[in-house]
């Protein structure tokens, strides 16, 4: 029996505002690494790629292959991303069915982002610090503490499971104090601030920034400013520029 094969489709990685197609070095998603090239309807393309029609797994390899792409293409156009993983049966479904039916959506979108990057900024309190502050600020949780000291725990169970929810309820807020002193600091500087999910107990601050691209250095003062002045208890990390991901995000049903 011959080898069966996946079908062949067009990975889709962004779309862009072009008259004529560009060159491009990067090489596709996938073992294969075919060619990146466009397909046009009107003013607009679709950056894709050949590939079979298979679920790509977000694995390092994959992405950085996918950003790669979005890295290269950026340099030179106004890019829309598209949701990693979307693959078009053929060229004249993503013609149609992408960048006619979405015409006017994808213009509105490209006017907004031209000119605009956008950057990222975790904030992260210190271990050694955090403790001691919630002590220090908070007369009750620091009461607490010392009245633990050298009892069993099993004496102090209770006890040590309110301590940990007094300390929880204090970090709470010392979050929302100490994020709203760094982004006060950003948002006069950003056309539009994304507020994204904390993923660990040390962070304070996960925000996408979206900010012109003359604005740039401005930001990069702001950040130095914050790292300047609150170094001593929060590491910042920060990340730019890169594609709008956390602001356009074409998903497609084909």
């Amino acid at each position: 029996m011959p080898e069966s094969r996946d079908p062949e489709g067009k990975y889709v990685y962004c779309v862009i505002q072009c008259d004529q197609a560009p060159q491009l070095a990067s090489l596709g998603i996938g073992e294969r690494g075919d060619p990146v090239y466009t397909v046009h309807n009107a003013e607009l393309a679709a950056v894709v790629s050949d590939s079979p029609i298979v679920r790509y797994e977000a694995r390092r390899r994959n992405l950085m292959a996918h950003t790669r792409v979005l890295e290269e293409v950026m340099r030179d156009f106004t890019v829309l991303p598209v949701r990693f993983g979307t693959i078009a049966p053929d060229a004249e479904v993503i013609a149609q069915k992408l960048l006619a039916r979405r015409h006017d959506e994808l213009v509105s979108l490209l006017r907004e982002m031209d000119g605009r990057v956008e950057l990222g900024l975790k904030a992260f309190w210190h271990d050694d610090a955090l403790f001691q502050e919630i002590v220090d600020e908070t007369p009750p949780i620091r009461a607490l503490r010392d009245s633990l000291i050298g009892r069993s725990a099993e004496e102090t169970h209770f006890e040590r499971m309110r301590l940990g929810e007094m300390v929880e309820t204090a970090m709470e807020r010392k979050r929302e104090k100490d994020a709203e002193l760094i982004l006060s600091r950003l948002r006069p500087l950003a056309h539009r601030v994304e507020i994204l999910k904390t993923i660990t107990e040390r962070m304070v601050v996960n925000a996408a920034l979206l900010v012109d691209k003359s604005v740039e250095p401005a930001m990069d003062e702001a950040v130095q400013g914050l790292d300047a002045d609150l170094g001593h208890r929060l590491m910042f990390k920060y990340v730019g520029s890169v594609p709008p991901y956390n602001f356009v995000n074409i998903v497609v049903h084909w």
